[in-house]
């Protein structure tokens, strides 16, 4: 029954494989664009070169900032003259402050050169 037939084969094509390559997630988070100054949705770069601090701030592998909250709460008690309340998550190494201080607290970390 299939002696006269063609045996279908297996073709390997690699120039179809660029469209795989889109639908597989990266493995890691991609280096930001090189750029001057703010982006449009308000992240900033890191400076080149390193503050003379008794402390380092790394950015964590999303290139966000993380911040010292011994520093973060002098800076606001210098800017409103109120001890703010915050608190302390050890698990997620992040801390929260009561009140409105993120645009406070973007432009000084961005004066620090974080």
């Amino acid at each position: 029954r299939y002696a006269g037939e063609a045996k279908s084969g297996i073709l390997a094509s690699t120039e179809e494989y660029k469209f795989v390559e889109q639908l597989i997630s990266p493995s890691r988070v991609p280096f930001p664009p090189k750029h001057d100054g703010p982006s449009p949705f308000g992240w900033n770069p890191p400076s080149e070169v390193p503050l003379a601090l008794p402390h380092m701030i790394c950015r964590s592998r999303m290139h966000n900032v993380p911040a010292s909250e011994k520093d973060v709460k002098e800076y606001l008690q210098q800017l409103t003259g109120k001890h703010l309340p915050t608190q302390v998550n050890e698990v997620t190494m992040t801390f929260r402050v009561k009140g409105h201080f993120d645009t406070a607290l973007k432009e000084w970390l961005v004066k620090k050169g974080f």
